[in-house]
């Protein structure tokens, strides 16, 4: 993987998948369909999945189905379909095991200042995914870029996923994705994480998915590279982060939408 493949692409690329792998036949289905989709409207794609989900409210709350057997599954949708895929690690340990089944390290938001994480994830030698923490700046990103850098990695990528508007919201600062571009790398606007609700009182996160359409349409309006959008057979039932997943059903038709109005802004910008 490198990242010019994608700073190089004249359409926006997808990271897609569920927040967490439930088991093998749901996401070898959501890897099918949206493959079908995105080859036919010519969207590069990344098939997204986490083997484990860390960072979790409560004690009880699901995290997996087991660390190997997930990744598995992950290797298995990257093989069957020839894609790559990515998924999120949460310590140093964490990173050798997963790039051996993946193509991309992603780092989670509340971890990205973790310096031996992301060298840890850099010295693996696949492409590093950063999303930004919701209490940094978009220029405090740079030092996080410059830290897998340093230690000798150069395919790196941000993502944006919303900033940290008072207990239990999150705002989107647009302006940020051209001043993250800045460190000559792709940046992401991650649609359906930037909807949550996060700290309520149930101690299960909320969102706003009713929303994913226009924040995915101002992303590729102000010139994000990619978009991060979950997405689940059936949200309602899905075992984390289903408030703000999109429904699969949905998937194709925001696609489209979304080509012709990259098509616009490509047209814009030979102008």
């Amino acid at each position: 993987m490198n990242t010019n493949e994608y700073l190089n692409s004249k359409n926006f690329f997808l990271f897609a998948g569920p927040c967490v792998i439930e088991g093998e036949e749901m996401a070898l289905e959501i890897a099918d369909r949206v493959v079908s989709v995105t080859r036919k409207l010519g969207i590069p794609y990344v098939f997204k999945g986490s083997y484990k989900k860390a960072n979790r409210s409560r004690i009880d709350s699901f995290t997996g189905i087991g660390d190997i057997e997930a990744l598995t599954i992950l290797k298995k949708v990257r093989d069957t379909y020839s894609i790559p895929v990515v998924t999120d690690i949460h310590s140093v340990q964490d990173a050798q095991m997963a790039a051996e089944y993946v193509d991309i390290l992603q780092i989670p938001a509340f971890l990205c200042r973790q310096t031996d994480l992301l060298v840890a994830a850099a010295v693996t030698g696949k492409m590093v995914n950063i999303k930004k923490g919701q209490f940094l700046s978009p220029e405090a990103m740079k030092f996080a870029v410059q830290k897998v850098r340093d230690a000798g990695n150069n395919n790196v990528a941000i993502t944006e996923r919303g900033t940290t508007f008072g207990y239990q919201d999150l705002v989107i600062d647009y302006r940020g994705i051209p001043v993250m571009q800045q460190n000559n790398c792709p940046v992401i606007l991650d649609v359906t994480h930037s909807l949550q609700q996060p700290n309520q009182t149930a101690g299960v996160t909320g969102g706003k998915p009713e929303l994913i359409e226009t924040v995915a349409r101002a992303g590729i309006a102000v010139g994000a590279d990619g978009l991060f959008i979950e997405t689940h057979q059936n949200p309602k039932v899905a075992k984390s982060d289903g408030a703000n997943m999109l429904k699969l059903d949905l998937l194709p038709e925001l696609l489209q939408k979304l080509v012709i109005l990259r098509q616009a802004v490509n047209k814009m910008n030979e102008i």
